[in-house]
């Protein structure tokens, strides 16, 4: 059990640590196509064959590297992470945030949530950052090469991660404890003590669980799509939004910051109310047990 609270940062990968879609960067152009091509491609054939969007994209990228027979191993699409382009602050943002969580009192943890995949993230400079990575994934034979998606996280399914760090049961094959019930003062993560960061509308769901359970949720912009986060501000959707820079001393880095002073103070005053609600219930025992 930890000795201290637990605030957990949720992210998003794509568009919201990194520039652009992961595949973008090294993937697609070694096809020797562009994304606009290659996502064309995937999204056509998905509507084509009524198949899920992120199994689509996973299929696209298995039958173009066979057709121009290119390597496709796990450690390929590792290294193909390698140039993935961050935004700018994220790079020591996970250091910032954790001294200060540490000067809070409390324990901050980071955990990535992507429809993109894991094997392109755990190849970013930032891949040791997380407790848990849930993104899309291959399962791999003894050479290394795919032969089944072992997971693919489209954005509903982002969801079921989130119960899964309420309740810290990180593995997902393990569905038996994470459906179980469970008392809410027993959960390793508090909803009221997470926050996602997304992008847009991919993240609805998770930003909405987060208004609805008292987390809060912020979406970051490029100034491509700064009108789609400012129509989920209006609608209620999320409940910051902020230029996608994570450099000390944004608007962004304050926020967080009052965010997680907010929790820690809320947590102290909770346990400060648990501990004199017990102290009160044992000190009225004995006069309880004279009636009798």
């Amino acid at each position: 059990m930890e000795d201290k609270p637990i605030i957990a940062f949720l992210y998003d990968f794509d568009k919201t640590l990194c520039t652009t879609d992961m595949q973008d960067y090294a993937f697609i152009p070694s096809l020797g196509m562009t994304p606009k091509e290659f996502w064309a491609e995937a999204n056509s054939f998905g509507r084509e064959n009524r198949i899920d969007g992120i199994l689509a994209y996973m299929y696209t990228m298995l039958r173009e590297s066979e057709k121009k027979k290119l390597p496709f191993t796990r450690q390929d699409l590792v290294e193909k992470g390698r140039g993935i382009v961050l935004f700018p602050g994220v790079q020591d943002w996970f250091s910032r945030i954790n001294a200060f969580g540490e000067q809070q009192g409390v324990q901050v943890e980071h955990y990535i949530i992507s429809s993109g995949l894991r094997e392109i993230i755990e190849g970013s400079s930032i891949s040791g950052e997380f407790k848990e990575i849930y993104a899309s994934e291959f399962f791999y034979d003894e050479n290394g090469k795919p032969v089944w998606p072992k997971l693919a996280v489209n954005f509903t399914a982002k969801t079921q991660f989130v119960y899964r760090i309420n309740k810290g049961v990180l593995d997902v094959s393990n569905d038996r404890e994470l459906n179980a019930s469970m008392p809410d003062d027993s959960k390793r993560v508090p909803f009221t003590s997470m926050i996602y960061m997304g992008d847009g509308l991919s993240d609805v769901p998770c930003m909405k669980m987060m208004r609805a359970y008292g987390g809060q949720a912020i979406a970051v912009y490029q100034t491509g799509n700064r009108s789609g986060v400012e129509d989920l501000l209006a609608q209620d959707r999320v409940d910051y939004i902020f230029p996608a820079d994570y450099s000390a001393g944004t608007a962004l880095d304050y926020t967080v910051q009052d965010i997680i002073r907010r929790m820690a103070i809320t947590d102290r005053l909770t346990e400060e109310n648990v501990r004199q609600t017990r102290s009160i219930g044992k000190a009225e025992l004995p006069n309880q047990a004279s009636l009798f």
